[in-house]
């Protein structure tokens, strides 16, 4: 497919919405939560190092989009509280992977309750791959769009810079009670 100057367009759009949106967030003192890569259980120096979330960062939760400071935009992945793993129950597969997640927040120093955000993909914020883009951020017809929803289809997307007003909103002016 041809790139198009409406496409552009759309890319200078996202950016500036961005650098917008992380100027209101961090003026505000916006809640912010970590963010983290998951290192696998590994050896080093005939040492076995078990499985760690390590910090790179903090970013804000703006619903399926992560956005760090340097204006970096990120598909939100997987997320954990950092809490005691507690002891091994057994009673589902997924309880068991989630325990094993939080002893992995433990072990990265995390403190007791924090919001981890690990395995969340930047997303390449340029005409050619946003085009392409099969994820929560991508461009139509020179228009920047965001999927709220994994399964959404491309005619149920909105628009990204309402989306990002939106989600910065409710984190420099939250509802009362929230």
């Amino acid at each position: 497919m041809e790139q198009t100057s409406g496409d552009d367009a759309a890319v200078t759009l996202i950016r500036s919405t961005l650098a917008e949106a992380v100027r209101r967030l961090d003026a505000a003192g916006a809640r912010d939560e970590a963010l983290a890569e998951f290192v696998p259980r590994h050896r080093k120096l005939l040492i076995t190092r078990e499985p760690v979330l390590r910090p790179v960062g903090r970013v804000w939760r703006l619903g399926v989009l992560l956005l760090d400071r340097q204006g970096v935009l990120r598909a939100t992945g997987a997320i954990i509280r950092a809490t005691a793993p507690g002891r091994p129950a057994y009673q589902s597969q997924s309880a068991e992977t989630r325990r094993a997640y939080r002893a992995a927040a433990q072990r990265g120093h995390f403190p007791d309750g924090e919001a981890v955000n690990y395995d969340a993909a930047i997303i390449d914020l340029d005409a050619a791959s946003l085009r392409a883009s099969t994820g929560p951020v991508f461009v139509r017809d020179g228009r920047a769009l965001v999927r709220w929803n994994a399964t959404t289809p491309d005619a149920d997307a909105v628009a990204f810079d309402g989306y990002l007003a939106e989600r910065v909103g409710l984190l420099t002016d939250p509802p009362q009670g929230a």
